[in-house]
């Protein structure tokens, strides 16, 4: 499975910005999805996650009430939208497909990932 993300971009402090993550075709399982970003300097951070039929949803606290995913299984794709957007949401975000199909966090139960979008949030 191949993951394409887009839609990042500049944006100033307070501004929008929504995510989208293709996937090339769907998996032979039924699997949750996440986002996660890697800001400069940080390691990689979980941002949120959605299990299989979108009923279960899960934020990092530092976005909670400003980011919502979602997805459409049937042009699987999957997105991010993103308001309220700081300095300190700069980062290269990267979409991903997790072992299971409900909502998880750790980087390592993720199995395939995109190529990342650089999102740059000026001040």
């Amino acid at each position: 499975v191949q993951l394409q993300a887009s839609g990042g971009g500049l944006v100033q402090a307070g501004g929008s910005l929504r995510l989208s993550c293709a996937a090339s075709r769907r998996t032979s399982s039924d699997n949750g999805l996440g986002w996660f970003r890697q800001r400069p300097g940080k390691e990689r951070e979980f941002v949120a996650a959605i299990s299989w039929r979108g009923g279960s949803t899960d934020y990092a606290d530092s976005v909670k009430g400003r980011f919502t995913i979602s997805r459409d299984n049937a042009k699987n794709t999957m997105y991010l939208q993103m308001n309220s957007l700081t300095p300190e949401d700069t980062a290269v975000y990267y979409c991903a497909v997790s072992r299971y199909s409900g909502v998880t966090k750790p980087p390592s139960n993720y199995q395939y990932w995109g190529q990342g979008t650089q999102v740059t949030v000026s001040s």
